[in-house]
């Protein structure tokens, strides 16, 4: 039976390649992303000008993706496989410092109105 994953990317663009970084990012990395099996949803989302903490925040954009697979490893595995190739080329406007961790869910999914 297939679970439930959220993979969550925080990434910058390098120096002076904001435009080059959005444009690869939404035209040519999510579609790449979805195309692989287990993927079912993508979104990013750009550090807001209000936060909880004070600076210095090392990330300004985060990448959210969904995925239900039954064999986690095997689609950790396929996205190393493409990435770099032509199914999943990286920008040069990518900075190479960033993270990426794959969440598990724990507990069920909870509203204000569960309270």
């Amino acid at each position: 039976m297939a679970e439930k994953f959220i993979i969550a990317v925080l990434t910058n663009p390098r120096e002076g390649q904001d435009a080059a970084f959005t444009e690869w990012y939404d035209d040519r990395h999510i579609p790449d992303v979805l195309k692989i099996p287990g993927v079912i949803s993508a979104q990013r989302y750009g550090l807001a000008p209000v936060q909880r903490m004070d600076p210095p925040h090392p990330f300004s954009w985060f990448a959210f993706y969904e995925v239900e697979t039954d064999d986690l490893s095997a689609l950790i595995d396929d996205m190393r496989e493409r990435g770099g190739t032509e199914r999943m080329p990286i920008s040069d406007a990518l900075d190479p410092n960033r993270i990426t961790l794959v969440f598990s869910p724990h507990g069920p999914r909870r509203t204000p109105g569960d309270a």
